[in-house]
This record gives structure tokens, C-alpha cells and sequence, in this order.
């Protein structure tokens, strides 16, 4: 496969932000220190990525995933990677600075650039590449779309349309003297995911549960009408939450996923 470089302008990680301080990435981000036994490394400047990857065939889409504030990529292997090698794909499950095996300091702005650092590591090309976003993951699921819109296809699971609710809701900026106008400032330059998606035009899919309890259902209809796609699709669970949205509901689950890879294998 080819692979692509990235632009300086595209280094997220050297960029600084308010959002970057403990007070607000403290409050979104809690590295876990469940580990991967063989990980696929990604050295990024200083910092090294504890990732997993798994080859089925060479000429396969690869699911590309970023998971959950609370959770790991220990935490989908080899169970996830069995599902998507089922349908067909190579997986490169991405790690978070600080989380698992991955050296540096989880940080919501500095990692922006992560996910695009693996894609070149293990030389995907973009058009073979199948993005995937559970949570917190949203963000940079989406932020990889933006940066490489031609991927072949986008999944965003009970994610987060506008992460400034989110951040003034639970962050202290108070305690931590953080001006609110320059939060809102950063999250619009850096997550403003109506831009982002309005410029990704290739098949998504949005999975969310009615009854999440974390992320109100109303995200998933933002992210799935901001989404300049050709081709989408959302997709309400009845049944789960938030944490069990896979578990209660796996046979549709694994069908509906099923469904949208094999439209972009023919």
C-alpha cells in the first residue's frame, strides 16, 4: 500500500491548547493501564502507541478504531478483532497516549493527529480504510475522516456531536482559572465537528442507543444530518445503554455493521 506523509500543518500534537490542561482533559480522558500483548507500535516524535493490529488479507478494507474514555484496546482484543476479521477486515485498533502500553500524556487536542500517525505506520491507504468511533473515540474518528475524506467508509457508535456541552458541563474551570471564551474558542477551531462532517461526503453509519444515559441520543442526529454523505445511515437500539450497547443488542449489531462493510466491497 501506499503510504502518505504528513503535513506540518496537520501535527495537531505540537499544537497547544487550553483544552490540553488538566482541568478539562482530566475530566474526559482516564488512561487505562490494560496492556495488549504484542502491540503494533507507533512512534510519534517522543511518544510511542501501544496499538494492535491484525492482517487477514492484504487486500482487505481495514477497520480503523478508537474506543471509549474508559476504556482500552486490551479491551477489544481478540474479541472485536474476531468480529471484524469475520466480516472480512483488518483491524488496526489505535491506542491513547497514556492508556495500555502507549508512553506521553492523554490530551485532547495533542492526540488529534494519533490516529493519522498509525494509518501511515501500518501504510493504509485511505481508500482501504473503514474508520470506526465509539464515545470519546467520535472525535478522533472524525477528525480522521476530515483529514482524509476519501476513506471508504465512516462508523460513529454513541458518539458526541458537540463536545463543548460536554466540557462546560463537567470541567471546573473555575477552580482551574480557565477563561470559558477560550474553551469555546478551541473547541470550535479544533472540534467543530458540523464542519468537519459537512466535508465528508463517503457512506456513514451512526449507531446509538435510545436510552444511552451518557450521550443523549440528539448527538447521533447532529452527527448524522451535518454528514455531507451520500450515504448514511442512523441506527436507534431500543434496548442497552451506553456501556452495553454491543452486548444487548449483538445480533443486530454485528448484522447492521455487516451490511455497511459489504456495500463498500462490492
Amino acid at each position: 500500500m501506499p503510504r502518505f506523509r504528513l503535513s506540518e500543518q496537520q501535527r495537531f500534537f505540537e499544537v497547544k491548547s487550553i483544552l490540553d490542561n488538566p482541568a478539562i482533559s482530566g475530566c474526559y480522558l482516564f488512561p487505562q493501564a490494560r496492556c495488549v500483548d504484542d502491540p503494533f507500535r507507533v512512534k510519534i516524535d517522543q511518544i510511542e502507541l501501544a496499538c494492535y493490529r491484525r492482517i487477514i488479507d492484504a487486500d482487505a478494507f481495514t477497520m480503523i478504531h478508537f474506543h471509549g474514555n474508559g476504556e482500552a484496546v486490551a479491551d477489544y482484543v481478540p474479541f472485536m478483532a474476531d468480529v471484524f476479521a469475520d466480516i472480512g477486515l483488518n483491524s488496526l485498533f489505535v491506542e491513547y497516549r497514556d492508556y495500555g502500553g502507549s508512553t506521553g500524556e492523554a490530551q485532547l487536542v495533542a492526540m488529534l493527529g494519533d490516529g493519522e500517525a498509525a494509518m501511515d505506520a501500518a501504510e493504509v491507504a485511505p481508500e482501504m480504510a473503514i474508520v470506526f468511533g465509539r464515545s470519546i473515540g467520535s472525535l478522533y474518528a472524525i477528525e480522521l475522516a476530515h483529514r482524509q475524506p476519501s476513506i471508504a467508509g465512516l462508523i460513529i457508535e454513541s458518539g458526541i456531536a458537540d463536545p463543548l456541552e460536554r466540557f462546560l458541563t463537567y470541567a471546573d474551570l473555575e477552580a482551574a482559572r480557565v477563561d470559558e471564551a477560550e474553551v469555546e474558542a478551541d473547541v470550535k477551531r479544533f472540534f467543530n465537528h458540523k464542519k468537519k462532517l459537512a466535508g465528508y461526503t463517503n457512506p456513514l453509519l451512526t449507531l446509538h442507543c435510545e436510552n444511552d444515559g451518557l450521550i443523549d441520543i440528539s448527538h447521533a442526529e447532529r452527527n448524522h444530518k451535518w454528514a455531507g454523505s451520500r450515504q448514511k445511515q442512523l441506527v436507534r437500539f431500543a434496548y442497552g445503554n451506553h456501556n452495553t450497547i454491543f452486548r444487548a443488542n449483538e445480533i443486530e449489531y454485528v448484522d447492521v455493521v455487516g451490511r455497511f462493510v459489504r456495500t463498500l466491497q462490492r
